[in-house]
């Protein structure tokens, strides 16, 4: 079938025109920048006054299937992704059971194969003594190997010097770590139970104490050690401090070896927050000062943040309840990460052609993701319209997710998204999510 997207504002590699899209069946066929009258269509899309964004490749999601679908599964969240703009995404193995065995990263596929509605893959998670599995991993089915050098959701923690120093000197493929260092973390525990007499929990104000600047930063240049001394190909998940920018640099990404990505939490958030909305905001790492949150912003634009992504992570608001220790950590967040990088192009934060560059087009560059991540002839039609001046509200039935709640509830958006496009169908349309629409496995070029 032949679809044309006439009239829209193209936001694509650094440009921003007036232009359509001609689709033919799962593919761009041409982008033009003056209409063609001559030709005729089967599907004509007029996105007069919206902007046209590559579809969003989220590489930090937590779908939660296969174990904890009480909470959250695959149909749910990409249903979530596709309603804010996210045509693929790269899944993290701490569900249950763990992504650590072949047997279970190919269960994984097969249920997103009959279940997802955009595009997919998933990572290998990584232990003390699974690095001779790496080798045998498909290199074009597999984004890269998870690596939790700091305990958090799902108990991956990888503590042992000699077992990292494998997995960076024998990993075919990229490592993405989430780092904290836990000997910091408990120590800090420690203090607080000293301070406040033995209690078990306290208020999630303490949170950004425990899991500190310090135990981020110890943990991520002990990572960028590694990958400097084994070669390795290192990407650090949630850059949250400013401290750990000093540890990344600004060269062109094809030429880095390590690279960093931050998350929406810690772009929208800070320990100021706190006080309004408690452990709806609980993550790992912690959201830090509104110090920390104004250099990540900044590093949007000075080359050392190369991907944004959302860490996507729901749990029922009754697993939130307590504090800084027992609430659960994580937040869902896919259904807003566009507007909210949106949001922040109004607020002068990053001009808007950066936007695609740190959501589109840098993890298709990053993970050699095949087709994908670009408004270009021959590519997929992953695809997102979305209107500049809907000023519309988060509420109740505007939200997708299957834990029913979102720290961004209440709040007003400029920018809402219109539709959302999958391998050239419409995948959502003015707050209706298709029926029937499945996406398909990323492939990747390592």
């Amino acid at each position: 079938m032949r679809t044309i997207i006439r009239n829209a504002t193209i936001v694509n590699e650094g440009k921003l025109f007036v232009g359509s899209v001609v689709i033919e069946d799962e593919m761009i066929q041409s982008v033009l920048t003056t209409d063609d009258s001559t030709q005729t269509y089967e599907n004509e899309i007029d996105a007069t006054g919206l902007y046209l964004f590559p579809g969003v490749i989220d590489d930090h999601v937590h779908f939660r299937e296969p174990g904890f679908d009480y909470k959250a599964d695959i149909a749910s969240e990409s249903r979530t992704a596709a309603a804010g703009g996210v045509t693929s995404y790269m899944d993290m193995p701490n569900t249950n059971p763990q992504t650590v065995t072949l047997e279970d990263l190919n269960h994984k596929f097969n249920i997103a194969r009959n279940k997802s509605r955009v595009n997919y893959s998933f990572y290998f998670g990584a232990t003390n003594d699974n690095a001779d599995l790496l080798p045998q991993l498909d290199r074009n089915r597999v984004p890269g190997v998870k690596v939790f050098m700091g305990s958090s959701t799902g108990n991956m923690l990888v503590d042992k010097e000699e077992a990292l120093f494998k997995l960076f000197k024998t990993s075919p493929l990229l490592l993405m770590a989430h780092c904290e260092d836990t000997g910091i973390i408990n120590h800090n525990i420690k203090m607080f139970r000293k301070k406040y007499k033995g209690q078990n929990d306290f208020p999630v104000r303490y949170h950004s104490r425990i899991r500190s600047v310090e135990a981020c930063y110890k943990s991520s240049s002990f990572a960028v050690q590694l990958a400097k001394e084994t070669g390795a190909r290192l990407h650090i998940a949630h850059v949250s401090s400013a401290k750990e920018l000093s540890l990344f640099e600004t060269k062109p990404l094809a030429e880095k070896r390590i690279t960093a990505e931050v998350v929406i939490a810690h772009l929208m958030f800070s320990t100021e927050d706190y006080d309004r909305l408690g452990t709806k905001i609980k993550c790992n790492p912690s959201v830090k000062t509104s110090e920390d949150q104004a250099a990540l912003r900044k590093a949007l634009t000075n080359g050392l943040i190369d991907v944004v992504a959302t860490d996507h992570a729901p749990h029922l608001l009754s697993e939130k309840e307590g504090g800084a220790l027992k609430a659960a950590s994580g937040m869902p967040m896919i259904q807003f990460s566009l507007v909210s990088m949106l949001e922040m192009v109004d607020a002068g934060v990053l001009p808007i052609v950066r936007v695609p560059d740190l959501m589109s087009h840098n993890p298709a560059k990053l993970f050699h993701i095949e087709k994908r991540g670009f408004i270009r002839s021959g590519y997929y039609a992953d695809l997102v319209l979305v209107e500049p001046n809907a000023n519309w509200q988060v509420m109740a039935g505007r939200y997708y997710t299957k834990c029913g709640w979102t720290p961004m509830d209440e709040r007003t958006f400029k920018w809402r998204v219109r539709r959302t496009m999958v391998n050239g169908k419409t995948a959502y349309c003015d707050g209706i999510v298709v029926d029937g629409i499945r996406g398909k496995e990323l492939v990747f070029n390592h």
